[in-house]
């Protein structure tokens, strides 16, 4: 198939501004596209589950230093004494945004100069005790809904996602209709592109340094993923590479606009190679998705174990 033309900055724009969700749950809203996911939706994504088969889609807690991991996190432990016997406890410690620990993204995490989600600034409702505004508390009921694998590897029969050539929103249009799945308002978006097999054919190199100095490129989704996000209502996406770096357009956020555009949730850096194989051996790409944040009062998101239950 011959090359699709990208889009133009002017569609890009229109993308941001034009289609964005503000005002559309209310303009005090702040669980963003989660509205979708409704009471009738969990308990049709709970009528999935048939064999009870479960796949964690997380990550070790990412204590050991490495080239993704510039800001490890911590775990310590202590044992004391307690009569003719003990215990054990230990402290965690999490810088979780970056690119290795499995993490949700609340609304409140990036905004471009119009302002943040539902239009608030980001100048007022950030502050250093926490978010005052679309903060991952809001989604503290869980997300529960049903999870539809996107695998690209599969679909182009490579190993996995390439710097030179990004995900593009019409190539998850082309995998829907090649698999036969269908989205509805409110499902998760599982995109499944190959981390751990990049990883291992460049192991000497990081997939990404978001702090500090480091590559300006990465393999990835491209910004042409944000039309499809929206043209079909998705409420999470479940990634496990991130933005196509660089963007190639003057914003400052390609797929992670999705969070104040649409009030679409985000779940960074996803296990997806054990899902992809589980969708295989089941024979469908769909499934119960289970998140449960924690209950984090202002937080811009939380450490999360995502379960696809079969």
């Amino acid at each position: 198939m011959p090359p699709r033309p990208l889009p133009t900055a002017d569609e890009v724009k229109k993308w941001l501004r034009e289609r964005r969700n503000w005002g559309r749950w209310g303009k005090d809203d702040q669980k963003g596209a989660m509205n979708l996911v409704t009471p009738a939706k969990r308990a049709a994504a709970a009528r999935l589950v048939k064999s009870g088969r479960s796949v964690s889609m997380s990550r070790p807690f990412p204590t050991t230093p490495g080239l993704n991991n510039a800001l490890p996190a911590h775990h310590y432990m202590k044992t004391l004494p307690r009569g003719s016997g003990g215990y054990a406890a230990d402290y965690y410690g999490i810088f979780y945004h970056g690119v290795a620990s499995t993490h949700l993204d609340a609304l409140c995490h990036t905004w471009d100069d119009d302002a943040m989600w539902n239009g608030r600034d980001p100048k007022k409702e950030i502050t250093f005790d926490g978010a005052t505004f679309g903060s991952v508390e809001h989604w503290a009921e869980g997300i529960i809904t049903r999870g539809v694998m996107l695998d690209v590897p599969r679909h182009r029969g490579t190993k996995c996602v390439t710097q030179d050539a990004p995900v593009h929103g019409w190539e998850l249009e082309d995998i829907l209709a090649k698999r036969n799945l269908k989205l509805e308002p409110g499902d998760a978006i599982c995109v499944n592109c190959g981390r751990e097999q990049w990883q291992a054919q460049n192991p000497n190199r990081a997939y990404s340094t978001p702090f500090g100095p480091g590559p300006l490129d990465r393999p990835g989704l491209h910004i042409s993923c944000l039309e499809f996000l929206r043209d079909h209502d998705v409420s999470l996406l479940v990634w496990d590479m991130l933005d196509h770096l660089p963007i190639g357009y003057d914003v400052p956020w390609a797929v992670h606009a999705c969070l104040f555009a649409y009030g679409v949730a985000l779940l960074d850096n996803a296990l997806l190679e054990p899902l992809a194989e589980a969708c295989k051996e089941e024979g469908r790409d769909e499934f119960m998705l289970v998140i449960a944040p924690l209950r984090v009062i202002g937080g811009t998101g939380s450490p999360a174990n995502p379960l696809a239950v079969f």
